[in-house]
């Protein structure tokens, strides 16, 4: 098996009594709600589950902002049971980060593709930003598939990839 010896050996059993289930959502802060949906849904066909302005003591508290004037839109990733949030804190002070890739802290989406050139064309047509043109993995997990980084409207970074494999057939292959 491929391993980084700079990580801990895995756990010789699963984590007993209450633990982490199965995967909820995805959700980013956005400096515009309608811009960001525009993006997602228009531009990458996200499908529009919910969009609302969720008031309650709550979710101040969950939040860390008591009056919070919160936006959320909730959208569906294609082909998957996963969901994107969207919100746009409106009375907070929401200075942007820095969202290069080597920054700690900073996260990136992925998400499989058919016909990444063919995508990467059109996105770059409607003026979608990029890291780079695509590129076709040698190694891991994608590799002879295609895969870009593009750059949603606030900086996130969007990976596409077109590739049959995943990390389990990769960890599998790996061993």
């Amino acid at each position: 098996m491929i391993s980084d010896p700079a990580l801990p050996s895995p756990a010789p059993h699963p984590v007993e009594g209450p633990r982490v289930r199965r995967f909820h959502h995805i959700g980013l802060t956005v400096a515009s709600l309608e811009r960001s949906v525009a993006f997602y849904r228009d531009v990458l066909g996200f499908d529009m589950v919910v969009s609302w302005n969720p008031r309650a003591p709550y979710i101040g508290t969950l939040v860390g902002y008591p009056d919070v004037d919160l936006h959320a839109a909730v959208l569906a990733l294609p082909g998957s049971d996963g969901r994107l949030e969207l919100l746009e804190y409106r009375n907070a002070v929401c200075e942007p980060v820095d969202p290069d890739n080597g920054r700690a802290g900073v996260a990136h989406i992925a998400f499989y593709v058919d016909s990444l050139d063919d995508l990467y064309a059109r996105l770059s047509e409607a003026g979608v930003a990029s890291v780079s043109t695509p590129v076709t993995p040698t190694i891991g997990p994608n590799i002879g598939g295609r895969a870009v980084y593009m750059i949603d409207p606030d900086g996130v970074r969007v990976e596409l990839i077109e590739t049959g494999r995943s990390f389990d057939d990769f960890a599998r292959e790996s061993r």
